[in-house]
């Protein structure tokens, strides 16, 4: 029965893909070298052969023969006269080796050394799980939905290890159920308990950069580098790189000809908005990069304060902030300096604003309204008089008495 037993057992012990055989093998001969000399003694000379393929176990027990009467240490010597019964031919002086069988240690000894082997095998197996991802932290891992739960979801890797991947780690407009393909960056490894636990992430900043380097070969082979990233995940990222090589344009390498190489990036990240900078260590045309598609009038930058003064006409200010306040936020993020955004009316007193750049403060419907009596700009329609207004338009006074207002405020 105990040899059934064993035989189960070291099948399940193979299957364990992380522990190499001869670790596997020191481990087995030590349970059952521990088990024998609980019951003959902690001195006992005890060998143990091992065939983990066919769940063979041999434990021998060697003992040096002595006259009869002269056994001093029965866990290390034999009796002539025991001996001989052996094996005829012993002589006093020789070293006795006799095979111990299972089935005399009794039910519960196997059994409980069989315990012991199993603990101390996943105790192992956890350890070598835990080492291996603590190496990998900040790769890409492609693994599969195995369970989703409220906060998390349960990923598989190739070899079965379970790994977490938390809802907020996610990007918003993520969906997964069980067999899907999820592809992730490892974020950290923790221990809870003595169980390892592989946090991975794809809003982690380095999921998008390591993203950039299975896509674009000169970012893998080191002749761009990726000098930073930040991300609003699943809304927009910029990225800065620069190249050393002359001859290599850093920005156009990572976007690829008609954005081939980056669209499978932005696919990925659910349609991410991803701005690829020019890096410089001008820090003056950084931040006009970085606050890019708007265009800049001047910059006042206070190094002490890390703060940068941005200049603009009115019409681009809406470009620098961005869809509710993104694109600003992330140029922050991405130079260091925290950004103020003032609109530059000083050079031009000519200087208009489009009534539709008002949209998130007048309805569009009121804008329809002015554009029909022909006035499409803020200074258009603060031509005018109120009466007029009323007099021309079907919107009643306090309705426009709102408009200028909002408008008015544009310029002061």
């Amino acid at each position: 029965m105990e040899h059934d037993v064993l035989i189960e057992s070291f099948q399940e012990f193979k299957d364990f893909k992380n522990i190499d055989r001869p670790t596997m093998m020191s481990i087995l001969e030590d349970v059952f070298k521990a088990m024998a000399r609980k019951k003959f003694g902690p001195e006992a000379n005890i060998n143990v052969v091992i065939n983990i393929d066919k769940g063979d176990l041999e434990i021998w027990r060697s003992r040096t023969i002595v006259e009869d009467g002269m056994v001093e240490d029965p866990s290390l010597q034999i009796a002539y006269s025991e001996a001989i019964k052996i094996e005829p031919d012993f002589e006093v002086g020789e070293e006795v080796a006799e095979e111990v069988p299972i089935l005399s240690f009794g039910r519960r000894a196997v059994q409980a050394a069989l315990q012991n082997l199993r603990s101390r095998v996943n105790d192992l197996e956890k350890d070598s799980i835990y080492r291996k991802y603590k190496d990998r932290v900040g790769e890409i891992v492609t693994g599969e939905v195995y369970q989703v739960w409220k906060r998390e979801i349960l990923v598989l890797d190739d070899e079965g290890h379970e790994l977490i991947l938390p809802k907020d780690q996610m990007i918003p407009t993520d969906f997964y159920k069980k067999g899907d393909a999820v592809k992730t960056v490892v974020l950290r490894v923790e221990m809870a308990g003595s169980n390892p636990r592989i946090i991975l992430s794809r809003t982690a900043p380095v999921f998008l950069e390591r993203m950039f380097e299975m896509e674009v070969p000169e970012v893998f082979d080191g002749l761009i580098t990726i000098k930073n990233v930040v991300r609003e995940p699943g809304e927009r990222a910029k990225v800065a790189v620069e190249s050393y090589d002359d001859r290599i344009d850093p920005v156009g390498a990572c976007v690829g000809m008609k954005g081939s190489r980056i669209m499978g990036i932005i696919k990925e990240l659910r349609n991410e908005n991803i701005d690829v900078i020019n890096y410089t260590n001008n820090l003056q045309l950084y931040i006009q990069r970085a606050l890019n598609p708007a265009k800049i009038t001047s910059i006042k930058i206070d190094e002490e304060n890390k703060r940068a003064s941005i200049y603009m006409r009115p019409d681009q200010v809406s470009l620098a902030i961005g869809k509710g306040g993104n694109n600003i936020r992330l140029a922050s993020k991405l130079t260091g300096y925290e950004i103020d955004v003032y609109r530059d009316t000083e050079d031009d007193e000519d200087e208009d604003v489009e009534l539709d750049e008002f949209t998130d403060e007048i309805d569009k419907w009121i804008i329809e309204e002015l554009k029909k009596i022909g006035c499409d700009t803020a200074k258009s329609v603060l031509k005018l008089s109120v009466e007029e207004l009323v007099q021309r338009t079907d919107l009643e006074e306090e309705t426009i008495h709102d408009v200028i207002k909002i408008l008015k405020s544009e310029f002061e």
